[in-house]
């Protein structure tokens, strides 16, 4: 008599689902097709970790092959070591090929900003030296609900509160996947125990330098205490919604801006009667669709306010400068040129 097959852990199982998920997606999506290389961003921390482990096993089931790319950001004394350990785990759970690449950080825009910017074009150019479609991150539902709290403690807008996408598509690199959106990050290391997986644990998710550390250590254990341990749900949930009905109002900007716009040589003009016509999510992203499509600049939120102005508060005042744009209004034109 055949002894029962052992039981599989819940969260080995979770993370394998979450992959499963959304490799399906990403083939009805036509991001992927058979044959095709998916590549893993592995830092060596629980989550990347589990989500290397849970794509080795599901990927050649979708006839795909799998494999990994470790960045080392030589920020620390250990950071050639971690990375040279995280290849050899990546190569054990069978993935291939495995790249390590280093990469020099810069500081614009602060160091988790600068790191983030460095780390992605990093893998954005092993995909496309290796030929793959579709990198998979290993960001978990908590990563997702404190990056709608900073939004919201920035004041952010919509796009910011939606949180990062499960999938999406990238202008002239491979696209990017987060199946584990919908899994917690206490799911991740248990799914390294039970595997026998020993996750790296890096100093800097301690440091209190960093905003998102004092959010996720100190801020949201309050929100749990007080309000509930499904606040980060809640939050992830929120991302999801939102998500949702900004994609409609850029779906709807699109069809619209068919018919506002008028090319010249000089840039593009839109109909004030038309724009005023529209509630302020709608015309805002006309707004800006014209502007970034026709010269490539994404205007902030101020800006968008400003230029709106010409619209709903015009008296006459004369044109704004935007970063190599100029907006003006004359009579029920509201013209864009470069500058």
């Amino acid at each position: 008599m055949n002894s029962p097959r052992p039981r599989l852990d819940p969260a080995v199982a979770a993370t394998r689902r979450a992959v499963r998920g959304l490799l399906a997606e990403a083939r009805a999506g036509r991001f992927v097709a058979d044959g095709d290389l998916v590549l893993v961003a592995l830092s060596g921390g629980a989550d990347s970790l589990a989500l290397a482990a849970a794509t080795a096993f599901e990927a050649p089931k979708q006839a795909l092959r799998a494999g990994a790319v470790v960045v080392d950001h030589a920020l620390q004394a250990v950071s050639e070591a971690v990375a040279s350990r995280a290849s050899r785990q990546a190569s054990e759970l069978g993935l291939d090929p495995v790249v390590v690449r280093s990469v020099q950080v810069g500081t614009a825009g602060g160091p988790e900003a600068a790191a983030r910017e460095a780390r992605h074009a990093s893998i954005a150019r092993v995909a496309s030296d290796l030929g793959s479609p579709l990198v998979l991150f290993g960001h978990t539902l908590d990563d997702q609900a404190e990056t709608v709290l900073l939004g919201l403690l920035r004041g952010s807008g919509p796009d910011s509160l939606s949180g990062m996408q499960p999938l999406a598509g990238r202008d002239g690199g491979p696209a990017y996947g987060r199946p584990l959106l919908g899994v917690r990050r206490h799911t991740t290391r248990q799914a390294c125990s039970a595997a026998g997986l020993a996750p790296w644990h890096d100093p800097q998710n301690q440091d209190v330098a960093f905003t998102r550390v004092r959010v996720r250590n100190a801020v949201m254990p309050v929100l749990e205490r007080e309000l509930g341990a499904d606040v980060a749900e809640s939050l992830a949930r929120t991302a999801d919604q939102l998500r949702e009905d900004s994609a409609a109002l850029d779906h709807f900007a699109e069809e619209m801006a068919e018919d506002l716009a008028e090319h010249s040589e000089a840039g593009i003009a839109l109909s004030v009667r038309q724009l005023a016509a529209n509630p302020p999510a709608l015309r805002q992203r006309l707004v800006r669709l014209a502007v970034e499509s026709e010269f490539g600049v994404t205007l902030s939120r101020l800006q968008t306010l400003e230029v709106c102005r010409l619209v709903t508060d015009w008296s006459g005042q004369g044109p704004i400068d935007l970063p190599g744009v100029r907006a003006t209004r004359d009579g029920d034109r509201l013209s864009f040129a470069a500058q």
